[in-house]
This record gives structure tokens, C-alpha cells and sequence, in this order.
């Protein structure tokens, strides 16, 4: 910064002016002081201002729109957000849309190649004919740091499937190292178990909290269910600023929620119109030939759900 810059800095406290001036409000940024003592003397003063300017910039971040999923690594259109139209390989780390994986096991059958011949659509791999060699290759991809095989298996262990038993602490330490590796999956189940106490002493502080990042970072259900709190305490402008953005992920209860706002006259009739043009474009988005087969095929892998 130039001393033409400095030279207009104020202190806040004492009103102090020049390049003197470098001690920041640690919270909000958005006044400075000389020093510490001028810092402590001006806090009780200004901590309103401090409180409502960390608001803003917490929603600031709260309410950007997050970036899409990944595309399909095979046929590069976007991944669904609905968990059955995607399957993840832990031979590879890759989450493949139920479209191309489909396709490949058609065509081997085809081919007629049998089922203990299968192989992983993307890597070749062939895919393992026990639950013991399945999870043998979460465990490898735990040692890869692999966010997605880390929540997968947490996951498993939360249920108890692939024979392992249901570990309700090993799967919430898995989430939380999912978690460190920014798996927005993993800060939803985080959330979700600390709402309702599953494993967990039940805490709607740390809730809200994991759930915010996991909407951040694009996961569409938590979005979803913080629109679902805000409407619960009747903040009707949040919880549509929350559902207009999962709206754009594809949540199809999500466009339900808005529809029930405009009839109840908390949202305009451009909201939902808007509503409806995002889910259609996010359908036009992740529609293929591939992934209808597939649905067709068989209903757990649809790919999205009816929003009527």
C-alpha cells in the first residue's frame, strides 16, 4: 500500500491517522486500529457493527451458488446429484453415472461374457467376487487419501453392509477424515448425525455448522434441509434463497418447497417460475439416452425424481 493509501487510514478507536494505523478487527476486517489497546478500548463500541458485518460475510459465502458435480470420467456429462444415478468404484476412486456403467454391462452381456468376468467401466479392473476383497480396496483408497472411498466405507460401516458390523464410531471417524479432505457428503452425514443424535450426543449447533459447509461445497440435501430449518422458524426470504440454489442441483423436493411458498404467498410467482426453469435446465443438463436405459432397466438407478 502507498503512503498516499495509508494516510487516510483511520483508527477507529482514537482517530489516530496514518501508516501507524495496522492492527485489523481479527473478526470482521472492516475497521482498524493503532494498536491492541486501542482495539480492547473501542470493542464494547463497536460490537454490533462487528457482529452484523461477520453475518454478512458468513452469508456472502453461505448463499453462492457451488460449483456442479463432476462430469461422468466416461461420457462427460454431469453426474447426477441423486446417489442412485452414480456408482463408485473403489478399484479406481471414480463415480461413474449408472448410464455408462449400465451400457458396458450390456454390451458384455452381449458379448457374452459372464458375470464372474466383469470388469470396472472405467480402469478394467475386474470387480471383486467377495465382500472381503471389496473391502480391502476401501481400505486402499483410505491409504490414498481418497475422499470419496474414505466417506463410502464410513457409510458401510454406518450400516453394516459388506459384512462388516455396524460400527457407528468408525464410520464417524471415517467421515470426519473424509471430511478434512473436503467430502461435502461427509460433513452432511456429520450434520445429520449430530441433529439427531446417531452416535453422536445430539447438538443443533454442530449441526447447522456441518451442514453449512457441506452446502457450500455443493452437497444438495444438506442445502435442502437448511432451507427446511429456516422455513421451520418461519424465515421465509432464507430458507428460498437456500432452495432456489439446491434447486439448481437438481433436488426435486426442493422445487415442491417453493411451490408451497408462492401458495402460501411467501414467493412470488417469478420465484417459482425461476425455480422451474432451473430444475429443467439442471434435467436437460444430465439427461442422456444412456441413463434412461438405465432407469428403465431398473428403477434403483434412476437418476432423478419427479418434481409434480
Amino acid at each position: 500500500m502507498s503512503s498516499k493509501d495509508t494516510s487516510s487510514i483511520l483508527c477507529a478507536n482514537c482517530g489516530n491517522e496514518g501508516s501507524d494505523v495496522t492492527n485489523t478487527c481479527n473478526k470482521c476486517k472492516s475497521v482498524m486500529y493503532c494498536n491492541a489497546a486501542c482495539k480492547k478500548k473501542h470493542r464494547k463500541k463497536h460490537k454490533k457493527q462487528c457482529e452484523r458485518r461477520v453475518a454478512e460475510l458468513h452469508d456472502e459465502k453461505l448463499f453462492k451458488q457451488p460449483p456442479p458435480m463432476d462430469d461422468c470420467p466416461i461420457c462427460m456429462i454431469r453426474l447426477p446429484s441423486l446417489e442412485s444415478g452414480r456408482a463408485y468404484m473403489a478399484c479406481c476412486g471414480k463415480e461413474i453415472c449408472r448410464g455408462c456403467t449400465h451400457a458396458f454391462q450390456s454390451r458384455a452381456a452381449k458379448a457374452g461374457r459372464s458375470k464372474e468376468d466383469d470388469i470396472c467401466p472405467f480402469c478394467r479392473t475386474p470387480t471383486p467376487d467377495s465382500d472381503e476383497e471389496t473391502v480391502k480396496r476401501y481400505e486402499k483408497r483410505i491409504e490414498l487419501d481418497d475422499p470419496l472411498g474414505i466417506y463410502n466405507l464410513g457409510c458401510r460401516y454406518a450400516h453394516g453392509t459388506l459384512g462388516l458390523l455396524q460400527n457407528i464410531a468408525k464410520a464417524f471417524e471415517l467421515w470426519h477424515r473424509a471430511a478434512e479432505l473436503d467430502s461435502a457428503a461427509a460433513h452432511s452425514c456429520i450434520g445429520y448425525s449430530y441433529k439427531y443424535g446417531e452416535g453422536v450426543e445430539r447438538d443443533d449447533k454442530k449441526a447447522i455448522y456441518y451442514n453449512e459447509l457441506a452446502a457450500m461445497m455443493g452437497d444438495v440435501e444438506a442445502r435442502h434441509n437448511l432451507g427446511v430449518d429456516e422455513y421451520k422458524e418461519c424465515n421465509f426470504n432464507r430458507a428460498l434463497r437456500h432452495w432456489i440454489i439446491a434447486i439448481k442441483d437438481g433436488n426435486s423436493g426442493t422445487l415442491k418447497c417453493i411451490k408451497m411458498l408462492y401458495s402460501n404467498g411467501d414467493a412470488t410467482k417469478d420465484d417459482y417460475a425461476k425455480a422451474l426453469r432451473s430444475y429443467q435446465a439442471y434435467l436437460d443438463e444430465i439427461k442422456s439416452d444412456q441413463r434412461d436405459e438405465a432407469a428403465a432397466y431398473d428403477d434403483r438407478y434412476k437418476y432423478y425424481e419427479s418434481a409434480v
